[in-house]
């Protein structure tokens, strides 16, 4: 920071403990709590978190929503045309979810006919 800046700061600081603007904050007396953004890189933590204070939801965090409610919808299907609709979109979501995480193999979230097939054909 500027060499006089610093001590506009820390004046007015002062001041405003001397008028009590500090007293009986939310929080006082307990501890503070951190954000774990260890897994964030840190030249683009503050975007994060300006993102985060703006209510913005990430793509894949959304896209991970449409899942979870597309399987619902899937588990309460009996029309077994609309239920292959539905599930070649959420394979679609699936994969499209895999692309843009960019992550091992591994942790890919599996698409459905993946479990289907290694039950007829009783391979693991």
């Amino acid at each position: 920071m500027l060499p006089g800046f610093d001590k506009i700061i820390e004046q007015r600081i002062l001041d405003a403990q001397k008028r009590g603007e500090f007293e009986n904050l939310s929080g006082t007396g307990k501890p503070l709590t951190f954000e774990e953004s260890g897994s964030v890189p840190e030249d683009i933590r503050i975007a994060y978190k300006i993102l985060k204070n703006a209510d913005y939801i990430p793509p894949e965090i959304e896209l991970k929503k449409e899942i979870i409610k597309t399987e619902e919808l899937l588990a309460g299907m009996e029309d077994t045309a609309e239920k292959y609709r539905v599930l070649k979109k959420l394979n679609f979501m699936k994969m499209k979810f895999n692309l843009l995480r960019n992550t091992s193999v591994i942790f890919e979230e599996n698409e459905v006919y993946a479990e289907k097939l290694v039950d007829r054909f009783g391979k693991k």
